[in-house]
């Protein structure tokens, strides 16, 4: 039996339970609310509760509350979606890049850009064009005229180099920052989409500035540039 065939379930919940079962075969754990949104492109988690608690109530898995990833596929639906999501998995994983998400640069002023992963996360590899090599979570509103709202979170191309009106992710010693690329000769110019922040200048014959990549979009929205 496959998914198109199961008894009872609508395409949606077909779906939910599929990728249920895709994470688990790939991650060898459930997946969150968070995770599956993501994968449904879905920004209200709501939907995503739903669905599962009517899967639930089909018999298909069970669901454990207080438990992030407390999503425990039923015998039934393990029997049924096994096949169907070991080919499938194989088909998504050669499409798809798994990026470290650091989980703190600022867009309101510099701040310690530390190297801690919040998790991995999978990304279709034909989402972003240049590619994306690692995902920023934003804090801050300093980009909020560029569609860069308060923990977005952000796919970055890892390069040294960027054209100016890019958005960039630029590194000063031991901090970094989100802002729009702005260079001619020495003096580098970093700057916000709102008016509330100031931007940097940068003498860059006096202080170092390295540009960490460029971004080229966002889980939410494609990013505008501005020349």
């Amino acid at each position: 039996m496959v998914f198109d065939s199961l008894p009872s379930l609508s395409p949606r919940q077909q779906q939910i339970l599929r990728l249920i079962s895709q994470f688990m075969l790939r991650h060898g754990l459930p997946p969150t609310r968070a995770d599956l949104a993501r994968a449904l492109r879905l920004r209200n988690r709501q939907g995503i509760d739903q669905h599962l608690r009517a899967i639930e109530r089909k018999g298909y898995l069970q669901l454990e509350p207080g438990i992030a990833r407390g999503i425990r596929l039923l015998h039934g639906a393990s029997t049924a979606t096994t096949a169907a999501a070991t080919t499938a998995a194989a088909t998504a994983a050669a499409n798809t890049l798994l990026l470290p998400l650091y989980g703190r640069v600022a867009a309101g002023g510099p701040t310690l850009a530390q190297s801690n992963i919040e998790e991995t996360i999978a990304i279709d590899r034909a989402l972003f064009r240049p590619r994306a090599d690692f995902l920023l979570r934003v804090h801050g509103q300093s980009m909020r005229d560029a569609g860069i709202a308060h923990r977005d979170i952000l796919a970055v191309h890892r390069t040294p180099q960027a054209i100016n009106g890019q958005i960039v992710v630029a590194r000063l010693g031991d901090e970094a920052t989100v802002k729009y690329y702005h260079r001619r000769g020495p003096l580098l110019r970093l700057e916000p989409a709102n008016p509330e922040f100031a931007p940097l200048e940068i003498d860059l014959r006096r202080e170092p500035c390295e540009i960490e990549g460029i971004v080229v979009g966002s889980v939410r929205t494609e990013l505008p540039s501005r020349s």
